[in-house]
Order: structure tokens, then C-alpha cells, then sequence
């Protein structure tokens, strides 16, 4: 047993009143006699010695004496400097019933550290918190405890080193986009095209094009934003929302073969008069001898030319010439006016609207051949812008070439001369093709 222990159990036994029959003895020291009960009752010498204990030295009672402690102790301070505590010494023994007759006064009671006496005579607890009597650091907040109080931190800080430091919640990835710490909290937002969801922390996207559609014709949801789309015919603007009409004319000039007219949203292509739109946007002539669709009376003759016609009067030989058919001349050779006259003229009529250069366009040769003679073919009259020439492809034949384009509206006449030379029996004489060529103003 130890030497406190020893000290204590003497004490509790020499507390004790002997009384053997009616001899009362006197009580040990640090016990003085209760008359009323005549029990030995412990003397607090904590409250009847003024200044029991000195210096930094806290007095503490015991039974039958007190204790001078460090107040650092622990062993003496806790809980709150109470001699019963059941972690240092046994808790006295329970007094015998009192006697049934009048007692004396009793001691006034104590309450242990951090509880007072109430105007009941009851130990309640002290509120240090409501009372600023706690020694808590201005950045914490006192709590009150039973017996005494706690200091600690609001929600969002942390202690460290007796100070209430705020917790940066951002650093731990709370937020599920955008996350701004505050002091004691934090704040989540997200980022455009995105709402906060009720948790406070994540993100949901906004379908911008069922909320309020800001695109002026068709809109794409995407995830947290949206795209503008146009209608076909028509082009974003760099808004990246409005759309304007798209001028496919401007885009190439092959669109359409003659005119292209734009349209909101579209464009369409027409022919001038004379032609028919096709479904691939070609201009297509129109044979109005041949659908009827023409001025010419019975006396001529319909020829059709590309986006129109023309009226073609029947043949009428110049003198000295015959009409031998309906476009064939011939000057009789036993007419003496005939003898520097081409023999025959033969008229014939052609479209060369749309031909490309260089391009052959015509062909002539002798009907029949002689012994001893050859042919020279040659343009006599009407080319003098030089557009055409004459090719000779064979003994007896010759081809007529357009070297350079014609604009129209136009007409072209060309006397086209073979000359037939016979050395053997010295003869000259020639016969003339009269070609009347057609342009059309319009280049198919």
C-alpha cells in the first residue's frame, strides 16, 4: 500500500467517534465533535486557515487534513478539485440515520469548480460562455459543457494552433465546375450553357434550344452550348445566330445556261424566248416550223434557227438565170450574157449558232469528173471579216471552216465557187453555192 493510501485509511479509522457505553473521547485532529449527533465531523482546514496554502500552492481538504498542491497538478485539479473523486480516494461512508430529536446547524454546502449555489441551495452550472468568463480565443466560439466549457470552431474553419483557420473546401474538388471559397464556406457556379443542380454542387446542361431559342431558324443542342442552322438558301451570319438568303446566282456563272434569278431561300433559272427550260437547267430550242408555232405564210418556206425561225421567200432567179428547182439557178450557156457567169447558183440556208472554232461547217464537190480536168475551190464574196476559209480535202471536194466566232443576231452570206479547169480541151467555168449562215443571239 502506498504511503497515500496508508495516510488515508488512518485517517478513516481514527475519524471515527469512540464510544464505548456513555464515555464520549475526544475526536482525533482535523475532526471536531458534532454536539447534536456526537459524530467526529471533518474540519475544511481550506476555509477555517486563512491562507493554508502559499504561492501558487492550492489547498485541498482531506478527511482529517488538507493537501498544498501545485495548481498544474492534474492529480489534485480533476474534476475541479473535488477530494471525493472516486479516481483518488474511496467515497466516505454513508451516515448512520440522525437521531430522531432537534440538531444543530449544519455547515454551509460547496459547490465543485464550475458549478454555484442557487437562491434554492442547489449546485447549478455556470454558463462561462453567456458570462465572457471563458478564455476562448476571439476567433473561436465557446461552447458551454456541464462544469466547465469547450472552444471550438464555426463550420468551414479548422484549429490550428489555438486559431480558427477558414477551410479552403475548393482544394477537396466540392464543386463539380466552378468553385469560389469564401471565408467559413463555398460557393459553387458553373460554367455557360450549364444550371446548378439542387445539391448546390453539380451541373446540369441547358438545352438553350427548348428554353429560349435563340437561333433564328433551326438550333442544335449541344452539351453546354447550342449551334445555329440555316435552312437551305440560306447562311449563317458571324453572329453565329441570324441567317440571310444565300445568292446562288453569285456562286458561278454555269448555274444556269442563260439567266439565273434569285430567291429568298432559292433560285431559278429561265430561257429567253424561243427556248424551253429542261430539268438540268439547259436551255433547249424550240422548232416552232415543226410544233406550227410560226408567221410564215403559204408561199414560204419555215426554216428553223436556234430561239426562233425564219420566213424564207421562194427563190427568185436574176436575169440571165432560170429557175430549173426550187433553189437552183442555171444561166443557159447559149446566152451570150452567161459567158462570165457562174453556170449554176445553188442557194442553201444553215444554223451555226453555238459552234466552236475552229469548226467545219459546210462541204462541196463536183457532182461529176472529167478527163484532163481539176477543181479550185475558193470563198468568191461575203467573207470579208475573214471568219471562214476554204479547205480543199480531195481532188473534187472542198470544206468550208469558221475560224472565228459570231456574235448574234446575225446573217452571213457566202458565195462559195468551185472552178472547174480542163487543159485538154481549154475549158473554164465554175459553179456557185450561195450559203446564207444564221447566228442566233444566244450562244446555244
Amino acid at each position: 500500500m502506498t504511503g497515500l493510501k496508508r495516510l488515508m485509511t488512518i485517517l478513516m479509522v481514527t475519524g471515527c467517534l469512540l464510544n464505548h457505553g456513555k464515555t464520549q473521547q475526544p475526536c482525533s485532529n482535523g475532526f471536531e465533535v458534532d454536539r447534536t449527533t456526537g459524530r467526529c465531523l471533518d474540519v475544511d482546514e481550506c476555509r477555517t486557515i486563512a491562507e493554508a496554502c502559499r504561492g501558487d500552492m492550492v489547498c485541498v481538504n482531506q478527511h482529517g487534513g488538507y493537501l498544498c498542491a501545485p495548481r498544474t497538478d492534474s492529480v489534485y485539479r480533476t474534476p475541479f478539485m473535488n477530494p471525493y473523486a472516486a479516481s483518488l480516494y474511496p467515497p466516505p461512508p454513508a451516515p448512520a440515520p440522525a437521531p430522531n430529536y432537534p440538531t444543530a446547524a449544519r455547515a454551509p454546502l460547496m459547490c465543485r469548480f464550475g458549478f454555484q449555489m442557487s437562491d434554492s441551495n442547489q449546485c447549478v452550472d455556470v454558463d462561462e460562455c453567456a458570462s465572457e468568463s471563458h478564455q476562448c480565443n476571439p476567433t473561436q466560439i465557446c461552447i458551454n459543457t456541464e462544469g466547465g466549457y469547450t472552444c471550438s470552431c464555426t463550420e468551414g474553419y479548422w484549429l490550428l494552433e489555438g486559431q480558427c483557420l477558414d477551410i479552403d473546401e475548393c482544394r477537396f474538388g466540392y464543386c463539380h465546375q466552378l468553385c469560389a471559397n469564401v471565408p467559413g464556406s463555398y460557393s459553387c457556379t458553373c460554367n455557360p450553357g450549364f444550371i446548378l443542380n439542387e445539391d448546390g454542387r453539380s451541373c446540369q446542361d441547358v438545352n438553350e434550344c427548348t428554353a429560349n431559342n435563340p437561333c433564328v431558324q433551326n438550333c442544335v443542342n449541344t452539351y453546354g452550348s447550342f449551334l445555329c442552322r440555316c435552312d437551305p438558301g440560306y447562311e449563317l451570319e458571324a453572329d453565329g445566330i441570324s441567317c440571310t438568303d444565300m445568292d446562288e446566282c453569285s456562286f458561278s456563272e454555269f448555274l444556269c445556261q442563260h439567266e439565273c434569278v434569285n430567291q429568298p431561300g432559292s433560285y431559278y433559272c429561265f430561257c429567253p424566248a424561243g427556248y424551253v427550260l429542261l430539268d438540268d437547267t439547259r436551255c433547249q430550242d424550240v422548232n416552232e416550223c415543226e410544233v406550227g408555232n410560226h408567221t410564215c405564210n403559204l408561199q414560204q418556206t419555215c426554216f428553223n434557227i436556234q430561239g426562233g425561225f425564219k420566213c424564207l421567200d421562194p427563190v427568185r432567179c436574176e436575169e440571165p438565170y432560170l429557175l430549173i428547182s426550187e433553189n437552183h439557178c442555171m444561166c443557159p450557156a447559149e446566152n451570150p450574157g452567161c459567158r462570165d457567169q457562174p453556170f449554176t447558183i445553188l442557194y442553201r440556208d444553215m444554223d451555226v449558232s453555238g459552234r466552236t472554232v475552229p469548226s467545219d461547217i459546210f462541204q462541196m464537190q463536183a457532182t461529176s469528173r472529167y478527163p484532163g480536168a481539176y477543181y479550185i475551190f475558193q470563198i468568191k464574196s461575203g467573207n470579208e471579216g475573214r471568219e471562214f476559209y476554204m479547205r480543199q480535202t480531195g481532188p473534187i471536194s472542198a470544206t468550208l471552216v469558221m475560224t472565228r466566232p459570231l456574235k448574234g443576231p446575225r446573217e452571213i452570206q457566202l458565195d462559195l465557187e468551185m472552178v472547174t479547169v480542163n487543159t485538154v480541151i481549154n475549158f473554164r467555168g465554175s459553179s456557185v453555192i450561195r450559203l446564207r449562215i444564221y447566228v442566233s443571239q444566244y450562244p446555244f
